[in-house]
Formats: structure tokens, sequence, C-alpha cells
């Protein structure tokens, strides 16, 4: 999620756009879980919409994964294949590319100058609220659709610290009924603006995974909730559990003080893989 904007409504670059070359990142990755292939596929779709086709100069092209992808232990594969598990025989696919077509909004059912309706603006006040989390972390959500605000009161007194969503009717409301924010946030097309004090990390920790993931996905969102869902978790397997929550809270505490276009953040990051890869974490 890149669509960030300032108080002007300018888009402001994303963490990391001037970071190591991604093929770099990927075998760092794959030589700490030693893993023996590598395959390009999760980054390989088009923003073609004509509000988020923008978010296109931040893309990879598959060219690049082989930049910087230096591995005593792991291949990189190409990004489109067949793998024939019992023959152990790997065939190159080569699907043509996609076309360089642009989509309005229109035909997806948005159309930005449409407000919320009553009944829609309480249905966006009973997606926030009941995150418990949310209330803990900031003030207010302000969902401005067709230009009008809805604004979602999370703190009782101060309205210092918030987020401002700006995004067209349909697709907020269709995330919100099938509760798949998350799927707005990676479109690219809603702009984001940060009111108050966040992290360098902006959004993460404190909204996109109590939100998108243990509310969304995991059906937790108050505080007990919260704890049997990571209770569970801890149960299943204890030891692993501690090792991710330190691991976590590191990477947290990184991101959240580091500027990720600094030398600084890369050195961390390099130390942090480093330390992983040889703990055998």
């Amino acid at each position: 999620m890149i669509n960030f904007v300032d108080e002007a409504g300018e888009q402001i670059d994303p963490p990391g756009a001037t970071g190591d070359p991604i093929g770099q990142a990927i075998a760092r990755v794959a030589d700490t879980y030693g893993v023996k292939y590598a395959i390009p596929f999760s980054s390989l779709h088009k923003f073609q919409r004509s509000d988020s086709v923008w978010a296109m100069r931040y893309s990879a092209p598959l060219e690049d994964y082989k930049i910087g992808f230096n591995s005593a232990r792991s291949e990189l594969l190409p990004a489109y294949l067949s793998y024939d598990l019992a023959a152990d025989d790997i065939r190159e696919i080569n699907p043509p590319a996609t076309a360089e077509t642009i989509f309005e909004p229109h035909e997806f059912g948005d159309d930005w100058s449409e407000p919320l309706d009553k009944d829609e603006s309480e249905a966006v006040q009973n997606y926030f609220a009941p995150v418990s989390h949310l209330s803990e972390a900031m003030d207010f959500i302000n969902v401005r659709v067709g230009g009008q605000d809805n604004i979602v009161e999370l703190g009782e007194k101060n309205f210092d610290k918030g987020i401002v969503f700006e995004v067209p009717r349909h697709s907020l409301m269709r995330a919100i009924r099938y509760e798949i924010f998350d799927d707005l946030l990676i479109g690219n097309f809603m702009r984001t603006r940060l009111v108050g004090k966040w992290p360098k990390s902006m959004l993460y920790p404190d909204f996109i995974p109590y939100l998108a993931k243990y509310a969304d996905n995991g059906r937790a969102k108050t505080r007990q909730e919260l704890r049997d869902y990571f209770g569970e978790y801890r149960r299943r397997a204890p030891l692993d559990f501690f090792r991710h929550r330190l691991q976590d809270r590191t990477a947290r505490a990184v991101k959240s003080r580091i500027d990720a276009d600094s030398e600084a953040y890369r050195l961390a990051q390099k130390s942090w893989w480093f330390i992983r890869r040889h703990l055998g974490a």
C-alpha cells in the first residue's frame, strides 16, 4: 500500500523506493530460510485503473529480479513455469504479457462523486469501531466519500491523531460488506492521509494487521478475542510463538524509527537477515 498523500493532496513517495535491488533482497531472504529455489509471483500484477496506474512506476519489471541476486545455495527461477513434482521437471510457460489497457473507475462501479447514504455511513461506523486496538492507537478515522466526511470517533477527548481515507463509494462498501479492507489498500486508488504523529512505518503496526489480518481474517476484534487468537498460536507452538514475537517487536522498533530510504535502515536490514540466517531463525 503506497498511496499516501500530504495535506495538499500531493502523493508521497513510498518508503524504500530507493532501497536495495530487488534481487539482492530476495537472495538474502532465500539464504536465510535455506531454500533451493526462489520464484517471483506475488508482485507481477498491473495497476490498470486510471486512478491507480500511477503506481506502476514503483513496480519492478521481471528483468529487475535478477539484479543483485547472488546466492551460493538458491537459484532464481523464471516467473512463469510448470513444475512436475513426480519427475522433478521444470518447464517455462512464457504466457503473453497483459495488454496495457487502462480502465476507468466507473467500469468497476465506482463514481468518485457519489456520497454515502445514512445506512452506509452507519455501516462504516460499525465496521471500524468494534476493532478495539484502533481506539488505543488513534483518535479518529475519517472516510471521505464523494467529498463528504464520515468520521468514526475512536477517542473520547482529543482528535490529534487519525487517518483520512478518500475512496469511491462502491469499492468502499464492497470492502466493508465482505470485510476485505486490505483489497482497498493494495489497490492503490484509495488515497490515505495520516494526521498527527505516526511512526515511519505509517499504517504498520497499529492499523493494517489489527484490521486487515486479525479482525477481517482472524475474526478477532476485541481485546479478549485478540488474547484468545494469540493464545491459540502460543498453545500450539510456544517456542516458535515466543521467537516470532521477539523478532516481530524488534523489526517494528527499527521500522518505526528509521527511514526506509536511509543507509542506516539498509544496514539494519542486512544485519537482521544475517543474524536470522546464522541463528537458524
